[in-house]
């Protein structure tokens, strides 16, 4: 329960979830997971600042992937949406480098959904030779990868073409094109979701979804300050003899 709902929630609920975890299980401890072997490659990723609501978030899409091959990381402009997959990427590669088992390097394949059409996504007939030309997506997920692929949806969320993606986050993890062709999604692709907010999206696609809500009032404005600040080059003043 925690693994599925912490990370989608505002802090201002945290407590909230928390007295009725309490309530519904009296007396229950939650084990600690140590994710030591994450978070100190993420840590040295990207040369960034080391914030706790950053790494968290990191540590909260690692949990929310294993559960669901489909995540939706949501966040307004400048909470760290990118940075939270990107450091993610980067600490799977350090672990896989070093020969820890079960962590794979991950290929990134991002798309804009909302700068393409339905045919040019999906695929589409020929109008004057009746021919099939697979889209972006369709070519995407029949290329073989020997590494962990990820597939990242950057752009806005609307029913126009999200729907169609519903049979590919569920259980079945199968694409249906308009001319009746079905590609599986390998065990190895992961597809990630990169959007400002949910307004329009069906409960049907929300519900197939991990989700991992970056906050802006939890990230603030000081580590951009203090970033900015760390990359200014340091004035000496002397005093005249």
């Amino acid at each position: 329960m925690k693994d599925m709902n912490l990370a989608k929630l505002i802090s201002v609920d945290l407590p909230l979830f928390t007295a009725i975890i309490h309530d519904l299980f009296p007396g229950v401890e939650t084990p600690i997971i140590d994710y030591g072997k994450v978070e100190t490659p993420g840590e040295r990723t990207g040369g960034l600042m080391v914030i706790p609501f950053a790494l968290n978030k990191v540590i909260q899409l690692y949990e929310t992937k294993n559960s669901r091959h489909s995540v939706m990381i949501v966040g307004k402009t400048g909470t760290g949406k990118t940075v939270t997959w990107r450091t993610l990427q980067g600490a799977m590669a350090i672990m896989c480098k070093n020969g820890e088992p079960d962590y794979n390097y991950v290929k990134e394949y991002p798309l804009n959904p909302k700068a393409m059409d339905l045919g040019e996504l999906y695929g589409e007939y020929d109008l004057a030779t009746n021919e099939w030309s697979d889209g972006v997506l369709s070519t995407l997920m029949r290329n073989a990868c020997p590494d962990e692929k990820w597939i990242l949806f950057d752009g806005p969320v609307d029913t126009l073409w999200i729907e169609s993606m519903n049979s590919v986050m569920d259980d079945n993890k199968v694409l249906t094109l308009i001319n009746g062709e079905r590609i599986s999604m390998p065990d190895q692709v992961s597809l990630l979701f990169e959007v400002e907010n949910l307004a329009v999206a069906s409960p049907a696609t929300v519900s197939r979804c991990g989700m991992v809500y970056n906050d802006y009032s939890d990230l603030r404005w000081s580590p951009y300050v203090n970033s900015w600040l760390k990359k200014r080059p340091k004035v000496m003043c002397t005093g005249l003899s």
